[in-house]
């Protein structure tokens, strides 16, 4: 998640720091996932999945394993992670689901984009946002916003250098990348987790416009990558 207003859900900024550096290292999913079978990364993603969600359920039933993870991680977690009544998954578990669901729903080159912006754009907002957001836009704050944007056309571009996509991905991406920024931006409003509403909005949103360029005869992007 990115930055929130109010401090009923904030962590320390040096905990926020780490909390978005192991946020990061989920940028090895889709870079893995490019490397193998499309079944074979789907497989692992829902392996991994399932753990994440056995070691939140222990979390929340088990007070051994409660203790123990909470010395661990519990500087990481947001307040409604730890201190809700009902069970809360945390944001691993979110960003493991994100993944399966994203990689498994899009085609690949529609799926990994949506998923690295998540995780780049997300972290950057969060950072430049709690550090200089100022002026607030939704839910978030200007700057923050601004940040998502800029990093996630970042990424679309990024993959059309380096696969040689055509000019209508570039498009859909950054067209994308500004629908994600505004729906993050109003994550709190949605009362949806933005490691779901981010890349779906933004695969939603390049899937639309694969299907306009079908209509009107203009070249395809989803199949440039198997």
């Amino acid at each position: 998640m990115s930055e929130a207003h109010g401090n009923g859900n904030q962590i320390s900024y040096t905990s926020e720091l780490a909390r978005k550096g192991i946020h990061l290292a989920s940028l090895g999913i889709p870079t893995i996932y490019l490397q193998i079978p499309h079944h074979v990364g789907i497989l692992i993603l829902m392996a991994m999945t399932a753990v994440s969600l056995l070691i939140d359920i222990l979390r929340h039933y088990h007070e051994p394993s409660r203790r123990l993870l909470m010395s661990v991680f519990g500087n990481l977690l947001r307040d409604h992670e730890v201190h809700s009544g009902a069970m809360r998954l945390t944001g691993a578990t979110w960003v493991l689901i994100a993944a399966t669901l994203t990689l498994s729903i899009f085609p690949t080159i529609v799926g990994v984009t949506a998923f690295t912006i998540l995780i780049v754009s997300d972290t950057f907002a969060a950072l430049v946002g709690r550090r200089f957001g100022v002026k607030r836009f939704l839910d978030k704050s200007v700057v923050g916003t601004l940040t998502f944007i800029l990093t996630a056309m970042a990424v679309v571009l990024t993959y059309d250098m380096i696969y040689q996509l055509p000019t209508n991905y570039l498009i859909a991406g950054c067209v994308g990348a500004i629908v994600g920024g505004v729906v993050e931006a109003g994550s709190v409003s949605l009362h949806m987790d933005d490691n779901i509403s981010i890349p779906f909005s933004i695969a939603g949103t390049m899937m639309l416009f694969e299907w306009v360029y079908g209509i009107v005869g203009s070249a395809s992007f989803i199949h440039w990558l198997p």
